[in-house]
């Protein structure tokens, strides 16, 4: 059976099928593309991310801005825009952000949901019109003669519009499945880089405050033997100046 047999036999519902198949097609091809791109430099970003935290946080902040448009790369930049947050803020930070990302990477499963879901109704639709159609016709002097061989064609071509219908629903539903398991492991993904890096941060964010506290001891004690080095000279000054 040709497409253009497909189109003439398949009854009133195949036009809406037939757009929701394109519909599916355009949202499949965007999101394969999309997640080819994602996989192909998420582990070079997570790799080179994960090696500057250990070493320097500046070049992490760096290494994120250059793959910007990956979202990966934007939950990782997203907490260090701040001015030296402390740890909590920090947290918070990449959790909004991971919501943010995640949320961003469900683009078009919602269309992808409502194909899955009206195909088969409308193939069920195009079945049931076709076998009004071909059912009204039959006269009960007809039954049993040649004439209702026609009414037996026209229920085996209603029956078109379901399988078309089928085909599209599962069609989508296979793709929407494989979408939804991407997402869950860069789920699973962003939760453990972002425990990772909140306890790295953490580490360099009490080690910085240790060094604060240390600077400022010394120059407290530099200040405080300054001022008993005066004051001593101070009386040794007065003592000279009695015995004159």
């Amino acid at each position: 059976m040709s497409f253009a047999e497909l189109i003439s036999k398949g009854g009133i519902s195949v036009w809406p099928l037939l757009l929701l198949s394109v519909l599916a097609i355009a949202t499949i091809l965007d999101r394969v593309w999309f997640w080819f791109w994602v996989l192909l430099q998420e582990k070079t970003i997570l790799r080179r991310v994960m090696k500057a935290a250990n070493e320097n946080w500046q070049l992490v902040a760096k290494i994120a801005q250059g793959y910007k448009k990956h979202p990966l790369a934007r939950f990782v930049a997203s907490p260090l825009q701040l001015d030296n947050p402390e740890p909590e803020v920090f947290h918070l930070a990449l959790e909004a952000a991971a919501d943010d990302e995640l949320a961003k990477m469900r683009k078009g499963e919602k269309l992808l949901e409502a194909i899955v879901a009206l195909s088969p109704l409308l193939g069920l639709f195009g079945t049931v019109w076709g076998l009004i159609k071909s059912l009204s016709s039959i006269r009960i002097n007809d039954l049993g003669s040649a004439s209702t061989s026609g009414v037996t064609l026209g229920i085996g071509e209603s029956l078109i519009s379901t399988a078309v219908g089928l085909v599209v629903a599962i069609f989508s539903l296979s793709f929407y499945r494989f979408f939804q398991a991407l997402w869950s492991n860069r789920v699973r993904l962003f939760r453990k880089t972002g425990s990772q890096l909140e306890v790295l941060y953490r580490q360099k964010w009490f080690e910085d405050q240790e060094l604060e506290v240390g600077v400022y001891n010394e120059g407290e004690g530099f200040s405080f033997n300054q001022l008993s080095q005066e004051h001593e000279n101070q009386l040794s000054q007065d003592q000279e100046e009695e015995v004159v």
